[in-house]
């Protein structure tokens, strides 16, 4: 029987880890603290230890280096935030196994324990599957936010990402409802297939069923090649329908049929080609209220929303707002080459007080224009519209401070600021002595 530790200061997450594992036949070992743990390996023998990365007197890298000196074959897999990325990659590169982002699925970390008893792998090979795994996240270009209703959505999207479930999401324009589904493709089985994404309401009704379903040359006037549609060039891979709603009914029951017989056939052709999709299908209307009016059938319908998840508005996601500003500014600099470094107070001022009515595509869009007319180092007031500078406000960006996520929001910030805690508490929406007290409220060195 394989004997592990557990290092974790979430007393309550810690045990019922141990209970889970106890009943996968683990000999499980508990500490809540660096030196506990320190001590609990000098006395005793263990295969693996799993350790969380954030602890009440060091980092899980001071343990790791610890355990690598004192005993090389034991096993270390790190558990972390997603704003702790950067660091569980340290901790590959110093010897860890491998790392499991929070929150994960129970049986996920009993496979990447399994792996890490069952077979022995090299330094190198290690450094090349994290950096693997890191471009992955990064290549999805979504922005994972740390507020209740992001974190309620990132479940979802661990959750159904590596099931065959059709997902219906849901969600106001802008919002990021690609990203979304890009995210789900990136996470499944398919994830080294196609990913297809199509805008259901700029397809002209007459040619649709060409676009959908490709044609042969000479099937219509015009067409004077033949022509890959869109069930074709996804096969094997995920169909992303964006505003689904838009299609005609008589599109509807061709895509039904399509999505039932997993068949299409080409405008022109007697030919059938079997197809392996998965659909993720999103709308920004009330589909089930389509469907009672008449205007969408009910049996396409339940066939896209075997799963359903509503992505929030950014005014209902407020923690998370700096969080995207920062990325956009990223990528506008790169973009832009420029090297802007960030924004005035006065500027987040006003992105707190505005109600982001477009959502991210706005912000991308506030930001990258920001970048474009910013001559110095930061953004200021006088490069932005005039709706934003002049924006009363109803709600403040960080609804801080909720005991379910103000420790990771204060962690994630201060990652961001690179340990500026100025910049951290702007980030926040409030003022460094009010940062301090809850620094030394959670115990966080930084």
């Amino acid at each position: 029987m394989s004997r592990i530790l557990i290092v974790e200061d979430d007393v309550a997450f810690c045990m019922m880890l141990k209970t889970f594992l106890e009943k996968k036949n683990f000999k499980i070992t508990t500490a809540f603290s660096i030196q506990e743990a320190i001590s609990e390996i000098e006395q005793n023998q263990f295969d693996l230890v799993l350790t969380d990365m954030r602890l009440p007197d060091q980092d899980g890298i001071t343990l790791l280096n610890h355990i690598k000196n004192l005993e090389e074959k034991i096993q270390v897999v790190v558990m972390t935030g997603y704003a702790e990325i950067d660091m569980a990659v340290k901790a590959i590169k110093q010897g860890a196994f491998d790392y499991i982002s929070k929150p994960f699925h129970p049986e996920k970390i009993v496979t990447t324990i399994q792996n890490a008893l069952g077979r022995k792998e090299d330094l190198k090979d290690q450094h090349k599957k994290i950096a693997k795994r890191k471009t992955v996240v990064e290549d999805t270009n979504y922005v994972k936010g740390i507020s209740l209703a992001s974190k309620k959505l990132n479940e979802y999207v661990e959750l159904v990402a590596p099931t065959k479930m059709s997902v219906l999401i849901i969600g106001n324009s802008g919002t990021g409802k690609e990203y979304v589904a890009s995210s789900i493709h990136k996470a499944s089985n398919r994830a080294n297939k196609p990913f297809i994404a199509v805008d259901c309401g700029a397809i002209p009704k007459e040619i649709a069923s060409s676009e959908f379903f490709g044609h042969i040359k000479g099937s219509f006037t015009g067409a004077i090649n033949d022509k890959t549609g869109h069930f074709e060039a996804a096969n094997g891979g995920t169909l992303f329908l964006d505003e689904i709603g838009n299609l005609s009914y008589e599109l509807q029951v061709q895509l039904l049929r399509a999505l039932q017989e997993r068949k299409i056939k080409p405008v022109g052709s007697n030919r059938e080609i079997e197809v392996d999709i998965r659909v993720i299908a999103a709308t920004n209307e009330d589909l089930s209220k389509a469907v009672k009016e008449g205007n969408f059938r009910e049996d396409l319908y339940h066939r896209l929303n075997e799963f359903s998840m509503k992505i929030p508005s950014l005014k209902d996601r407020t923690e998370d707002l700096m969080l995207f500003a920062d990325h956009f500014l990223e990528e506008a600099n790169e973009e832009l080459e420029k090297s802007i470094v960030g924004f005035t107070e006065k500027v987040l001022e006003a992105f707190k007080r505005y109600d982001w009515p477009g959502n991210l595509r706005e912000l991308k869009n506030i930001v990258k224009r920001s970048v474009l007319l910013t001559q110095g180092d930061f953004i200021t007031q006088e490069v932005l519209p005039g709706e934003i500078v002049n924006a009363t406000g109803t709600t403040p960006v960080y609804k801080l401070f909720k005991n379910e996520n103000e420790k990771e929001m204060i962690l994630d910030a201060l990652e961001k600021a690179n340990g500026n805690k100025a910049k951290a508490a702007r980030m926040l929406g409030i003022d460094r002595k009010t940062l301090y007290n809850k620094l030394n409220h959670y115990d966080i060195e930084y």
